[in-house]
């Protein structure tokens, strides 16, 4: 999307550097994208133009908890040590302006996503991300991990989890190999399968007056062409006191881990230097979204979806479809904005927590046939051009796309199995380019009178663009018209 922060010029060029060895190409908001075929040409007399599908868009019902979650993804591309964010009070700090000062109680989480570049000419080949913790109080508090992942973009040493961007299908069901591509996408599929890093570990005891390190974690370059690399970082805590918590930038000797006291220092220094000037709330024109460096309110996005007045969503309601990640100027005519609230951020940050990236949906479908025909639908989640205004449908690329807008797992109980009967959980790995009508994740069967329940889960990726769709379409729809140029 042209109204996303871009990349700068040299870290641009390793991108496409990086396709090479990778076969990926870094988007925002971190690093993604599978190598792409060369767009394919359409055959006589298929639309070049974009299509558009006639159907519902509806708002998606149900709404984010309450939970805090430090979002640290401003910078992405880290430029220089000292603070990326901070929750402690900044009273008697060397910066004051530094920190947000937002204590942290009960459950809280921790979304973080930064990319390195080294320079061949420096000795600097890694640099070290540190998350460090302190009571707020004068008690000790305990702190216990409910979840939590971490991966690089690409990792050399075995004991450090990693994800290069390998070209994936479109939708792999998964099986006895994990299915992932770029960090976002394998950390959101251990959070979905509530699996935990060995490089995290499970609780920590902060005492009082102690600034505590609860992880220090690498991101190196020595021996990748070219010197670039990422990592992400999602922690789901609980803690039974109040607490601060901040996360810090450093180089180490000989690309060695810093000292302890080398993170005590960078709290009474000042912030790694921001990137990418929002557009300011409200202004018209071109809009730049920004990078997130706040306390956001919301982790969880629970919700039931039905026909209106009813317990229920009448299988008579299809094709229609509800916005994932829903965003300013990206609403796809539903007038829904899902982006989290941030409780507080840094200037010259984003103001909202576009994307909603590390946010969980957790969508039950209670589906029933009120016809009296046997109906069979499809299920799936896809990648419509964003769009703002309600155009009686969604628009859909008519040709492949190169730049890929998803990439993750999704996660469905309800489907129709082998043998007709409703299957279990069913996890799903995801690659969508943009404007893409993606396959469907499988098929719903019912008979008169029947019921069936759905529930689809999902953890938005750092490897995504917004926003996406969780469509429910006849299985034999047609009925495609050209769309209007306008957006």
């Amino acid at each position: 999307m042209t109204d996303l922060p871009m990349p700068l010029p040299f870290l641009h060029a390793m991108r496409h550097s990086l396709l090479a060895v990778t076969g990926a190409l870094l988007l925002a908001p971190g690093l993604a994208a599978a190598a792409a075929p060369a767009p394919v040409q359409p055959p006589a007399g298929q639309p070049r133009e974009p299509i558009l599908r006639s159907q519902t868009v509806a708002p998606l019902p149900g709404g984010l908890d309450q939970v805090l979650v430090v979002n640290d993804n401003n910078p992405e591309l880290i430029s220089g040590p000292g603070i990326l964010i901070s929750t402690f009070p900044g009273q008697g700090r060397g910066v004051p302006e530094a920190h947000l000062d937002v204590a942290l109680e009960g459950r809280f989480d921790l979304f973080s996503h930064h990319v390195y570049a080294g320079k061949p000419e420096t000795v600097n080949s890694t640099l070290w991300l540190a998350v460090v913790a302190k009571p707020r109080g004068r008690q000790p508090v305990q702190l216990r991990l409910l979840e939590g992942s971490t991966s690089l973009s690409q990792s050399l040493d075995p004991a450090m989890a990693g994800a290069p961007f390998l070209p994936l299908p479109p939708l792999l069901a998964e099986g006895t190999t994990a299915a992932w591509a770029g960090p976002g996408s394998r950390v959101a599929t251990e959070l979905l399968t509530r699996q935990r890093s060995p490089e995290i570990p499970s609780s920590w005891t902060l005492a009082p007056d102690t600034l505590s390190t609860l992880v220090v974690l690498p991101l190196p370059v020595r021996g990748l062409d070219p010197l670039l690399n990422g990592r992400n970082l999602q922690l789901r805590l609980e803690s039974d006191g109040p607490v601060s918590l901040a996360t810090l930038a450093a180089f180490g000797p000989d690309d060695r881990a810093p000292a302890p006291e080398t993170w005590a220092a960078l709290l009474d220094g000042g912030l790694s230097p921001k990137e990418h000037e929002p557009t300011p709330r409200g202004a018209p024109g071109r809009m730049v979204y920004s990078r997130v460096s706040g306390v956001q309110v919301g982790s969880v996005w629970r919700g039931t979806i039905t026909s209106p007045g009813k317990s229920w969503l009448s299988a008579e309601s299809a094709p229609i479809s509800w916005p994932i990640a829903s965003l300013e100027r990206g609403r796809l005519g539903t007038e829904q904005v899902q982006t989290a609230e941030l409780k507080a951020f840094y200037p010259g940050t984003a103001w909202a927590a576009h994307g909603n990236y590390g946010v969980e949906y957790d969508l039950t479908i209670p589906l029933r046939n009120t016809g009296s025909q046997p109906v069979q639908l499809q299920l799936a989640l896809e990648s419509p051009l964003k769009t703002d205004p309600p155009l009686g449908g969604l628009r859909f690329n008519a040709t492949p796309a190169r730049s890929v807008m998803f990439r993750g797992p999704i996660e469905v109980a309800g489907l129709d199995g082998p043998d007709g009967r409703p299957t279990a959980r069913r996890r799903f790995h995801l690659v969508q380019r943009a404007g893409e009508q993606s396959p469907p994740l499988g098929t719903v069967t019912l008979a008169p009178g029947a019921s069936r329940n759905l529930r689809v889960r999902l953890i938005y990726p750092a490897d995504a663009t917004p926003p996406q769709v969780l469509s429910l379409l006849p299985v034999k729809q047609s009925a495609q018209q050209p769309a209007s140029s306008s957006p």
